[in-house]
């Protein structure tokens, strides 16, 4: 399963670059960072809370957390691709 990838995702009113770092050989808890307006890192932690990731931190900018739905799409998303790339998704 892959360790580190990146995804652009619309959040607020423009497209960012949020990147992804598993810590947790499972695959339930993920580092996230991504830039702000300035160029400074917003850093976060999503983990999985039974079907869905929530974001464990509450004090981030409303963009970051109003795309929330949208980053546990992605974490998803690359978790089936590497399990198809790998074979084990049969």
């Amino acid at each position: 399963m892959s360790i580190h990838f990146s995804k652009i995702i619309k959040a607020g009113d423009r497209n960012r670059e949020f990147n992804f770092t598993r810590t947790h050989r499972d695959g339930t808890r993920y580092n996230v960072n991504v830039p702000d307006e300035r160029g400074n890192r917003i850093f976060f932690t999503m983990q999985q809370e039974g079907s869905s990731w929530k974001i464990i931190m509450d004090i981030l900018p409303p963009w970051v957390l109003a795309a929330e739905e949208e980053l546990g799409a992605a974490i998803e998303e690359e978790t089936r691709a590497t399990l198809a790339k790998d074979g084990k998704g049969k």
